[in-house]
């Protein structure tokens, strides 16, 4: 099994992640998909004239209800697809990916991620937008959105019908692989490897808790998005809450290190030591752990947003801003701080063997655990949960891109693959399936970006409209109508 899934991983590192500089600086490489994120995120940034700084507040308005209005189309709250699309993103490429990233990349890297995170809530925003835009009310009453719609439609109205479907269907594909790898079998394999630290009896049978996680799984995910949304919503507020509150003790009663901490990440960030690559090293190592982490670029968290309750498509866009803000900025943040200030990254430490296997949740359990002894038994639990909100989510992503393909008849076929997966997770080494899981999900931005670059005016154009209207005073007219 180990044999099959490093074939599939030398294959898409050879198509999609071959070094842009060929070789010809030594000790360095980027990655092609890498490269073309961070161009995606400085481009739209831009071009859309720094909203991920400028609407924040109005963004935060449009949370908490204000905003409603009778003309509202969808299936759920806005709060509610925001909360969807968080359980699929604040999960364990927070723990488990940051840990990888600081552990191969230095401290420096926790700079990187905070850059790609800034970044990443433009790429949020307009690929949200789009979603909405040109997301399709179905039959069954569901609700079609993504990639797979914005690219084919939306391409379609600027006379590239041809290149829209091809992307779509090339998204749609990725999409399924992204599903099954970045948000089932990493997740999976994360987990057990906390779990078997604290639980004994899964070192040996660990394919009990792929079944058992599976069978878990299966009963959230048939009953679509409605139970989806229900489960998290209860699920991902608690789970932050509780990762949160230790992270600010550990760095409360370390506060004394923080600033030492921020020296360190700065410095590195620009002049590492015994880092692959230098500093091109470090800023790959923490663009490609962010994006991993928050899904910017990816589309895929469209699909969640594509079911929101609004009247206009820019307003999701906007409250989709506080994913890569609340994923990256805050929370990678406080996981990279307190792995740094316990110094657990460095082999010298004593943690070696699970920086080389690449169990990066199980590494940052035992940097809350140098703190807090008890810890680590409430953070597997948590880390399980996670890993479980995060499942379920791209569940539906994979579902939705399912559907596309081969329609609405055949979804539950693809929710067995799925969960068979979950299963085989268990017993296939974690460390290729960190690899295996990043490659296919990071795919997917290769169509995506390219469709946000062609479509980029369309939701620059609606953007202004609805700004000149919340100037106005137009849209709190509407509010209080309701």
């Amino acid at each position: 099994m180990n044999e099959l899934f490093n074939t599939i991983n030398t294959f898409f590192a050879n198509m999609l992640f071959f070094d842009i500089l060929f070789g010809q600086v030594k000790g360095t490489t980027i990655p092609f998909l890498v490269a073309w994120l961070v161009a995606g995120g400085l481009f739209l940034t831009l071009k859309m004239g720094f909203v991920n700084l400028k609407m924040l507040g109005h963004s935060f308005k449009i949370v908490t209800g204000k905003y409603h209005t009778k003309e509202d189309k969808g299936l759920i709250t806005p709060f509610e697809s925001l909360t969807t699309a968080l359980s699929a993103t604040v999960g364990l490429g927070n723990i488990a990916g940051v840990a990888i990233a600081i552990s191969v990349g230095g401290p420096g890297a926790t700079f990187w991620m905070i850059i790609a995170g800034f970044l990443g809530m433009t790429l949020k925003f307009t690929e949200v937008t789009l979603s909405l835009q040109h997301r399709e009310f179905l039959k069954d009453g569901s609700i079609m959105g993504g990639g797979m719609e914005y690219l084919s439609k939306g391409l379609a109205n600027k006379g590239m019908a041809g290149l829209g479907k091809i992307l779509a269907i090339l998204f749609a594909i990725f999409m399924i692989f992204g599903a099954i790898g970045g948000g089932n079998t990493f997740q999976v394999s994360q987990a057990l490897a906390v779990i078997q630290q604290e639980i004994p009896f899964f070192q040996n049978y660990p394919i009990i808790f792929g079944i058992g996680i599976a069978l878990v799984t299966g009963a959230v995910i048939i009953g679509g998005i409605k139970r989806i949304a229900h489960t998290t919503v209860k699920i991902v507020p608690l789970m932050v809450f509780i990762y949160i509150t230790a992270s600010l003790w550990i760095l409360i009663t370390n506060y004394s290190e923080i600033p030492h901490a921020f020296r360190l990440i700065f410095s590195e960030a620009f002049a590492p030591t015994a880092v692959a690559g230098g500093m091109i090293g470090v800023i790959v190592q923490g663009f490609q752990r962010a994006v991993f982490s928050s899904e910017a670029g990816l589309g895929s968290a469209a699909i969640a947003h594509s079911t929101a309750k609004v009247k206009y498509p820019v307003r999701q866009g906007l409250v989709s801003l506080y994913e890569p803000f609340i994923d990256t900025i805050i929370v990678c943040t406080m996981t990279a701080l307190v792995i740094i200030i316990t110094g657990v990254y460095d082999p010298a430490n004593g943690y070696k063997e699970l920086i080389e296997a690449q169990q990066g949740a199980a590494l940052t359990a035992a940097a809350y655990g140098t703190v807090i002894d008890w810890f680590p038994t409430i953070l597997s639990i948590s880390i399980v949960l996670f890993a479980f909100s995060t499942m379920i989510a791209w569940s539906y992503y994979g579902e939705r891109a399912w559907v596309y393909l081969f329609g609405t008849k055949y979804s539950l076929l693809f929710k067995v693959l799925f969960l068979t997966f979950t299963v085989i997770a268990s017993i296939v080494s974690t460390a290729i399936m960190v690899d295996f899981s990043f490659m296919l999900i990071l795919s997917m931005a290769l169509p995506n970006i390219l469709g946000l670059y062609i479509l980029s005016g369309d939701v620059k154009k609606e953007l202004q409209t609805y700004m000149n209207k919340l100037k106005s005073g137009e849209l709190d007219k509407e509010a209080m109508r309701d």
